[in-house]
């Protein structure tokens, strides 16, 4: 096992190294320049992700459709994987991991808009979509020859990758943080808590997509403004170190600054390595897991459910990462005893320094956002299945065997399975980034029918 363990840290490393961290922040800046900045779109696209196209074809609401690719997105990456990108990068890893969320806005409107444009309907009414349906639809059908099998064998790869990484990400590593976190704070016995996850996330899962976004509609905004307000607090608690805070930020992004209090002074290319992987990982644009429920949306066009989707990467990176950087330096400067060496301790000890509220809000955030994580993996994981198989009876055997994962997940140690997942989640992206540049010629004409020619009303 070690040996085994070894082998996928060492390609893990080598699939998050420098050629996929190219790859990813490559296509931000291509699809950004390409579609003229569509982050300037924003807060367009905020206001229609709570709007609803009543009569539009869809299994849900758009906003049933973020929140549900929410869920997936803001997981415990956005707290300790924050507090480990400074522990590894220094305090300029924040700038560099906000900054990709900035450019990842147009990745994930292109992603958006791909799941509505080659979104097939099933027999029984239900709207399919996803990478695997842009590379078979968008590419292989209109390809020749051996690109034809190319284009195909791809697609089935990025579901395969999909269907088994849903077992690592989605469900073991998520609930061993939900573990942790409560036999730590409040010793509670693991096998009781992984129990009770367990029977709360079959009581939604089984219900499928629909009882999938009707959960996440309400949990979601719940949990991040609760989130949201407790950063703002501790912020508020920590008032004469927020502005140097900011400041040590920008320039350590830039220079190798020597930061002061509990932190280390980085290097420019390690804080701009952990900062952008951080914030690739974090956010999930270019990986091709969003796409799987946008494609579910009732929306009058590709284009408006692009924006939408689009909103998903600026919430979770660009305001939700950001605050959390922002607490854990400026808690560094005023705590100049934490330690720093360690991401997860590193974000507990800041987060623990501030009295009543810092340990309850870590405490809040880590357990909503790793169950919420669960719900929306389970669905992406059910997508996979369903293009491989072309058939809805296996859904329940990998129902049955994803709750099996969350319990066991509650007992053991993952690190193993934290390697293979990060493996398989680079294997998803790299067959959906490609789809998205071969396709970025589609993108750009969807986007100029219904978005710069003025026409986002019509169908």
């Amino acid at each position: 096992m070690e040996k085994i363990n070894t082998f996928f840290s060492d390609l893990s490393s080598v699939l998050w190294g420098w050629p996929m961290i190219i790859l990813l922040l490559g296509t931000h800046l291509f699809l950004t320049i390409r579609l003229k900045f569509p982050q300037r779109y924003i807060f367009k696209a905020i206001r229609l992700s709570v709007s609803k196209d009543k009569d539009a074809t869809g299994d849900v609401s758009q906003f049933g459709a973020l929140t549900t690719a929410l869920a997936a997105t803001i997981g415990t990456g956005n707290i300790v994987g924050v507090g480990t990108a400074i522990a590894l990068g220094g305090p300029g890893a924040v700038f560099w991991c906000w900054l990709t969320g900035v450019f990842g806005i147009a990745t994930k409107y292109s992603e958006g808009l791909l799941a509505i444009k080659y979104r097939v309907k099933a027999e029984d009414g239900r709207m399919l979509g996803g990478p695997m349906y842009a590379l078979e639809h968008g590419l292989a059908e209109n390809a020749k020859g051996v690109k034809r099998h190319i284009w195909k064998a791809l697609a089935i790869a990025f579901a395969l990758f999909t269907a088994i990484a849903a077992f690592g990400i989605g469900s073991t590593v998520q609930a061993n943080a939900i573990t942790t976190i409560c036999s730590e704070t409040y010793s509670l016995n693991p096998a009781l808590i992984g129990g009770i996850t367990t029977i709360l996330a079959a009581t939604v899962v089984i219900g499928g997509i629909r009882s999938i976004a009707k959960v996440c509609q309400m949990l979601v905004p719940f949990m991040a403004i609760l989130y949201i307000l407790g950063c703002i607090v501790i912020l508020f608690m920590n008032g004469e170190y927020v502005m140097p805070a900011i400041s040590l930020i920008v320039r350590s992004a830039f220079s190798p600054t020597a930061a002061g209090g509990g932190l280390v002074g980085a290097s420019i290319m390690l804080a701009a390595r952990y900062g952008i992987a951080r914030g690739l990982f974090s956010n999930e644009s270019g990986l091709g897991s969003a796409p799987l429920v946008a494609a579910a949306a009732q929306t009058k066009n590709p284009v408006r459910q692009a924006l939408v989707s689009s909103s998903g990467t600026f919430w979770d990176t660009v305001v939700i990462c950001a605050l959390t950087g922002i607490v854990l330096v400026s808690s560094i400067l005023a705590f100049p005893d934490i330690d720093t060496d360690n991401g997860g301790i590193l974000t507990k000890m800041a987060f623990s320094k501030i009295p009543y509220v810092g340990q309850p809000i870590l405490v809040f955030g880590s357990l909503t956002f790793a169950f919420s994580t669960i719900l929306g993996w389970c669905y992406y994981g059910e997508r996979g299945i369903e293009y491989l198989t072309h058939s809805r009876k296996w859904f329940l055997a990998y129902r049955i065997v994803f709750l099996a994962t969350i319990f066991l997940g509650s007992l053991i140690s993952l690190n193993i399975v934290w390697n293979i997942a990060d493996c398989l989640n680079a294997l998803m992206a790299i067959p959906n980034l490609l789809s998205l540049l071969f396709l970025s010629g589609v993108i750009v004409r969807e986007t100029k029918t219904y978005l710069w020619d003025k026409n986002l009303d019509k169908e």
